[in-house]
């Protein structure tokens, strides 16, 4: 199909994405609508112009619905939302826009919206995406839910309309955690703390009183894996489930265990363990608490990763002289090295789609946070700075989430950049924040 020339002068890239099918019924959305959105590596980008109109109803909900939409297509770097000064009308959710006043705005995609809360306190909430250039609805849904989860609402409605223009999945109903910090530099408190991926609901799942480093989400359950270190002690291993918010320490044969990871069925951990002065990689039976070594070297393996199919293993070793990325079969077959170039290589992370692997590249002083494609080929920077580390996935694939620490006595901060290196934004947290881990879309059922 060909780029419709009224599109071009405000989207330019490399790769076509097809737009998401499938609707919600009760609102009709008809197939040939032709809002669409070209992302890619390369190409003068501009975002797409949209506006988001308040959502009627229930006048204490209307505006905060909608304003969450808006910051999350926002934040996402591929929209532009219009000012509310530049409306043109307040539109009826139950009649068309009046598109010509909306195209003379410059406007491309119209979101309208309703948001109702019954007598029992449950809410249900409806919108529709518009074409404004062909004057076409693309997409309408509704939800309903508990009182209690109206920015969930939000975020659902966000991931659709993401995802009905850009053909990518959504990422905005998603958790995020990490590594909160404060105090001095010299004495640090560091808690595991988890919110909203937009920095809302911030809630502590430690006290603190041990120091937390490197969560991880599982990919498949409610369950995030860390090393917990209390002063004068070895790291040790621990499960916590935010379900159950029942916790366990994972039991280790080696004198050291760091860097564990889920396998993609949440049912078994890989990690590193010390012996000596050499680390290896394990994998770990949940259920069991069995492990298999799978490498060997004399050197030091860590930061192990499943692939999304869980068929192989990415990790850093040294076992050529310095740090440097890995991968290898699940079983610990054929290692071989991915990444070459100036400096070392450490921190890979795959990308849940499979078409990536994240790492942290230091050389020069200055630390990067690269992608690089499974083989090893086209590896390129995303950011640049003097210290970015830690890199998670969206679930969509197409975002990293890293901290970067400026040094001194201040703290690291969260960030995110998508993989065309054009997007990057700041995430909010409460104080100085590192190690993010990023979670798979919430269930629906979840609270």
């Amino acid at each position: 199909m060909p780029f419709p020339s009224r599109l071009r002068p405000a989207l330019a890239a490399l790769l076509w994405l097809c737009l998401a099918a499938g609707f919600v019924s009760g609102l009709a959305s008809p197939a040939w609508a032709q809002l669409n959105l070209r992302i890619g590596p390369g190409g003068a980008f501009q975002p797409m112009p949209i506006a988001v109109a308040d959502f009627s109803g229930d006048p204490s909900l209307g505006p905060t619905l909608s304003g969450i939409v808006t910051s999350n297509l926002k934040r996402s770097g591929y929209f532009t939302p219009v000012e509310k000064a530049r409306f043109p009308e307040t539109p009826n959710f139950d009649a068309a826009p009046n598109f010509a006043a909306w195209k003379d705005t410059g406007v491309q995609g119209l979101v309208t919206g309703r948001v109702i809360r019954d007598g029992s306190g449950r809410l249900k909430a409806e919108f529709r995406l518009w074409d404004v250039l062909s004057g076409q609805q693309m997409i309408g849904q509704q939800y309903a839910g508990d009182g209690a989860n109206a920015r969930r609402m939000g975020h659902l409605i966000s991931d659709a309309v993401y995802t009905k223009i850009t053909g990518i999945g959504g990422f905005f109903d998603t958790r995020v955690a990490f590594v909160d910090e404060s105090g001095s530099k010299e004495n640090r408190r560091k808690r595991l703390a988890i919110m909203d991926q937009d920095g809302a609901n911030v809630r502590y799942l430690t006290s603190g009183e041990a120091s937390v480093v490197a969560p991880r989400y599982s990919p498949s359950t409610q369950d995030i894996t860390y090393m917990s270190q209390v002063t004068g002690q070895q790291p040790r291993v621990q499960v916590i489930n935010l379900a159950t918010g029942s916790r366990q320490v994972i039991p280790t044969k080696a004198e050291m265990s760091t860097s564990p990871r889920f396998s993609p069925d949440g049912r078994r951990l890989v990690m590193s363990d010390q012996d000596g002065g050499n680390a290896s990689i394990y994998v770990m039976d949940l259920a069991s608490k069995a492990q298999t070594r799978i490498t060997n070297a004399n050197a030091i393996d860590t930061s192990p990763s499943f692939s999304p199919d869980g068929r192989e293993i990415v990790f850093e070793s040294d076992r050529g002289g310095q740090q440097q990325v890995y991968v290898m079969g699940a079983d610990g077959a054929n290692p071989r090295r991915l990444s070459f170039g100036d400096g070392s290589a450490s921190q890979p992370a795959w990308s849940p789609r499979g078409d990536y692997i994240a790492f942290t590249r230091q050389r020069k002083g200055s630390f990067s946070i690269c992608i690089m494609k499974p083989d090893g080929t086209g590896e390129r920077v995303l950011t640049e700075g003097f210290h970015n580390e830690g890199p998670t996935w969206a679930p969509n694939g197409q975002y990293v989430m890293f901290f970067r620490d400026p040094g001194g006595q201040a703290g690291g901060k969260l960030y995110m950049v998508d993989i065309t290196g054009k997007v990057e934004q700041p995430v909010p947290t409460p104080s100085y924040a590192s190690d993010p881990t990023w979670s798979p879309l919430i269930d629906p059922q979840q609270k």
